[in-house]
């Protein structure tokens, strides 16, 4: 994460503690004891982000498998489909893209004769994507063992495709899922908020004695445990 994204985020982080202060507590001592709470969502964010980052590279590594196959079944080496690959994908993708440069750098690496196969291992090893680490495995054992290169990264291509076609369908079928669950993580808080406005005085037993934080906080607990579980339920992986 970028320092701007990091700030914005905290500052997310510290909305979200004085939401749950007003709504569960209203009291200044409970929302010190929450000061750690923005860097945990932080984290979670970050995580969300290298995930939403992971999925978009391999669904646009999935386009740098067709020009490669393509290439590689016209005639090119490994090393010469990277570039010709590299030529497709600038055409596909803005630049700055992180499938354009990451080929720009396997360009600048072929150079220097670093082998085709090498590159892409350090692409999976750096990126964390199970379909690029696969191809890199096969694209080296066929290396070694003289296999039919067109033949494999057509296969590799044609398997990748499939696996994302099927995490696309998956969620397009369960996207109306996914807002349902939001707005349902939302009417909890939505309905406190109500009350509280609606009806000033109504939940003040529920403030500033021992019986209420105990009460509130075991709310807070169900509350979270709620939304954590409907995020799991619709966090569907293939």
């Amino acid at each position: 994460m970028t320092v701007a994204e990091r700030l914005k985020t905290l500052a997310a982080g510290a909305c979200l503690c004085l939401a749950l202060d007003y709504l569960f507590y209203e009291n200044l001592i409970v929302l010190l004891f929450m000061s750690p709470l923005p860097f945990f969502f932080m984290k979670m964010q970050e995580k969300r982000m290298i995930k939403r980052r992971k999925r978009e590279l391999n669904y646009q590594f999935k386009d740098a498998l067709v020009s490669l196959s393509v290439a590689v079944r016209a005639g090119y080496s490994p090393e010469n489909a990277v570039n010709a690959c590299s030529k497709d994908l600038e055409s596909i993708y803005p630049a700055g893209t992180d499938i354009v440069e990451e080929f720009h750098y396997m360009q600048s690496r072929i150079r220097v004769s670093v082998p085709a196969d090498e590159l892409f291992r350090d692409l999976g090893r750096r990126s964390g994507v199970e379909d690029i680490e696969n191809f890199a495995s096969v694209l080296s054992v066929c290396r070694r063992m003289g296999g039919d290169m067109s033949a494999v990264i057509q296969k590799c291509a044609g398997m990748v495709a499939d696996k994302i076609d099927v995490h696309r369908e998956i969620e397009t079928s369960i996207a109306s899922k996914k807002a349902e669950q939001n707005i349902m993580s939302l009417m909890p808080a939505g309905i406190i908020m109500y009350i509280k406005l609606a009806c000033p005085g109504f939940l003040d037993k529920m403030y500033g004695n021992a019986f209420g934080v105990t009460a509130m906080t075991v709310c807070l607990a169900v509350y979270a445990a709620a939304f954590c579980l409907g995020r799991k339920i619709v966090d569907i992986e293939v």
